[in-house]
């Protein structure tokens, strides 16, 4: 059986592992780095990231040079402008970027509303949809994109890097709003156009599971690895777990933690407003995805500000506790659950506590927030359904920390069963075959 060097790059961290088939068998620690944050503006350090990449890949003590093939899964979008050289000319830019609301609106007007969502499969959100950031750039600092000679999400900023190729995949295309996302085939000069950008910058476009290109000496000193091993294109994190939920058509996979993500499996991809639809990556297949931006992270925000004095497991028993109580423990105090914006909105909305008096408590407000994260997770349900897409019933869970996922499901309308996917990413990424 084939050895594997899983790398997993999320918001904040690398993982780096060990695969035959989907058994992780080695881990290294993670390795950490840093967001910088200033208002709307959320940005990684190119350097910061291959630093941390560095330290995953030695924490596996040599075993990155024994693989056959290195496979990689990337928060996505992550936009970025390289020179030809492959040096950045920008930071990376990432998902939790929400400075190019002006250039969204400007970018859809042009194109049309409709016209935008049935070519790419949804709305140029910020965050979303990178080419509102390369807008953006465009705008405020064209000087950094002068010497731009390609310009791509995360994956081509490894690849370009560690193999020399200027590839991405599918579903990293699917998220620049510059690709035909319901047709796979091709970026769409109608969008480039739209833009004003040269499609000749854009990386070429193969599925996950294709070898990309092979890592190059330099880079293979630099980064412990084995020069000449083959590296795959890769796919954005979400789409490595569903791959290990199975990928049926209908199977939905469910991702609770610090966001919630939901997202269905399709082979007919039907654009809504309120989802994002991308491709899978690999099979032909799509994702119709309906994110909550802050779940875990609105509830420790409610201890953090109302009650740090309390001790964690005494807080999440009375978050439970709450759950299990239902609306009436609320009374009049109502909360709006966007305090990290919404995903399919271009313009944000934020939170806020309604219904307040003198008389409201503090368990109110945290039952108004655990109801209005609950109701919030079971009104996707008739949405996903609405795609046309039969839904099966059960469902891959991964994350769910503090029995969070299961409070989350409280209210969801129907008989479902849930299975757990442990390592969900990692061990995703073991169900790719290389191809050349």
């Amino acid at each position: 059986m084939a050895t594997t060097l899983g790398l997993d790059i999320g918001s904040s961290s690398v993982i780096a592992g060990i695969l035959r088939g989907t058994k992780v068998v080695a881990e290294a620690p993670r390795a950490f780095f840093k967001s910088r944050c200033d208002g709307p503006r959320v940005e990684v350090e190119p350097d910061e990231l291959l630093r941390a990449l560095r330290t995953a890949i030695a924490g596996l003590g040599g075993a990155a040079k024994e693989v056959d093939a290195i496979h990689l899964a990337v928060m996505c979008p992550a936009w970025i402008a390289l020179d030809r050289t492959g040096r950045a000319l920008t930071p990376l830019v990432t998902h939790q970027d929400r400075r190019s609301v002006a250039q969204a609106l400007e970018l859809e007007t042009r194109f049309g509303r409709e016209a935008h969502l049935n070519t790419c499969g949804c709305r140029p959100f910020p965050g979303g949809i990178s080419s509102t950031t390369w807008a953006w750039f465009k705008q405020h600092q064209p000087q950094r994109l002068r010497r731009a000679d390609l310009v791509g999400h995360l994956n081509t900023f490894l690849h370009r890097r560690l193999t020399g190729a200027r590839v991405t995949d599918p579903s990293n295309a699917s998220f620049t709003g510059l690709y035909r996302t319901l047709t796979l085939d091709g970026w769409s000069d109608e969008l480039c156009a739209n833009l004003g950008v040269d499609r000749a910058l854009l990386p070429e476009v193969h599925d996950a599971d294709r070898i990309g290109g092979r890592i190059t000496p330099e880079a293979a000193r630099a980064f412990g690895l084995r020069a000449g091993t083959p590296m795959l294109v890769g796919l954005m994190d979400g789409s490595a777990g569903m791959l290990l939920a199975g990928a049926k058509v209908g199977q939905l996979f469910n991702v609770c933690g610090s966001t919630d993500v939901l997202a269905l499996c399709t082979d007919r991809p039907k654009p809504h407003e309120k989802l994002l639809t991308r491709a899978l990556g690999v099979q032909g297949k799509w994702l119709q995805v309906s994110t909550l931006a802050a779940v875990a992270s609105a509830i420790y925000w409610v201890r953090d500000q109302m009650c740090p004095g309390m001790p964690i497991e005494e807080f999440r028993a009375e978050f439970r506790r709450l759950a299990r109580r239902g609306p009436q423990a609320s009374g009049t105090v109502r909360f709006e659950p966007y305090m990290a914006g919404e995903r399919t909105s271009i313009e944000q909305r934020q939170g806020a506590f309604t219904g307040l008096t003198l008389a409201s408590t503090r368990e109110q407000m945290l039952s108004a927030v655990v109801e209005s994260l609950v109701a919030a997770s079971a009104a996707r349900l008739p949405l996903l359904a609405a795609s046309g897409t039969k839904l099966l019933r059960n469902v891959a869970v991964s994350g769910g920390s503090d029995r969070l996922d299961a409070i989350m499901r409280r209210d969801w309308p129907g008989q479902w069963t849930f299975r757990a996917v442990t390592d969900a990413t990692m061990r995703g990424l073991g169900t790719l075959t290389p191809r050349e």
